[in-house]
């Protein structure tokens, strides 16, 4: 191959950069809050011991009183998101301020510039603000995930965590969910309602065409820092 067939290194450079920084701006799943990991694998169990031809097996027992609760690692548990929350805040300000300044010259004697006698200066500033500010949030979330339990602290408390993924035509909904369940509150059903969840932390975000052109872009965020209006 000739020389003049080989390509330009300077030239091919900006294109990849460019490449390389478009699929940078590409994300496939939103950042979380929630605790990690999102799920658990429960302890491997020991080998079972071969069938002695009885009918009670030691390595099948089970407890005769023993419910389904949720209870150790790996374990599952269905939360109940019920949450509903309303808040209003109203402020009202007002600040007023005047001042008058006068200045005289009477007499100057053994100075020069006597041509000032006879001079008065006024001056006068005011000075109001008043501002005003109202806000009021109304939030509903009501739904049902089945979370994982990824910790059992040693008071007995849960700590649990899951993500529900629901893919709809060209856009993804991630829900997630991850608090401190205390046992007493689980159903015999094996179910929690998230308002008896300790340090509870529930999402519900999307990813897709839709939610892309809701962002603002990078390069205006870099702008609007620097704007002084």
């Amino acid at each position: 191959m000739s020389m003049g067939a080989r390509p330009n290194p300077p030239a091919i450079a900006p294109a990849v950069l460019l490449a390389l920084a478009l699929g940078g701006c590409v994300t496939t799943t939103p950042p979380t809050a929630v605790h990690q990991p999102m799920t658990a694998r429960p302890a491997a169990r020991n080998e079972a011991a071969p069938g002695n031809g009885a009918i009670y097996q030691a390595g099948l027992v089970r407890p005769l009183f023993e419910d389904r609760r949720a209870r150790m690692v790996g374990d599952t548990l269905t939360i109940n998101i019920v949450e509903k929350t309303q808040a209003n805040k109203k402020s009202n300000t007002a600040t007023e301020r005047a001042q008058d300044f006068n200045v005289g010259v009477t007499a100057l004697a053994g100075v020069p510039g006597k041509s000032a006698q006879g001079l008065s200066i006024d001056a006068k500033h005011d000075s109001k603000f008043e501002g005003k500010g109202e806000s009021n949030a109304n939030n509903t979330f009501t739904g049902t995930i089945t979370c994982t339990v990824i910790e059992v602290m040693p008071n007995g408390n849960l700590l649990v965590s899951g993500e529900k993924l629901v893919a709809i035509n060209q856009g993804e909904e991630f829900i997630r969910f991850s608090g401190v369940v205390n046992p007493i509150h689980i159903s015999s059903a094996n179910v929690a309602t998230s308002t008896q969840v300790a340090d509870a932390r529930i999402e519900y975000k999307a990813n897709g065409a839709i939610d892309s052109a809701q962002v603002m872009g990078w390069l205006a965020k870099f702008f609007l820092t620097f704007l002084p209006f």
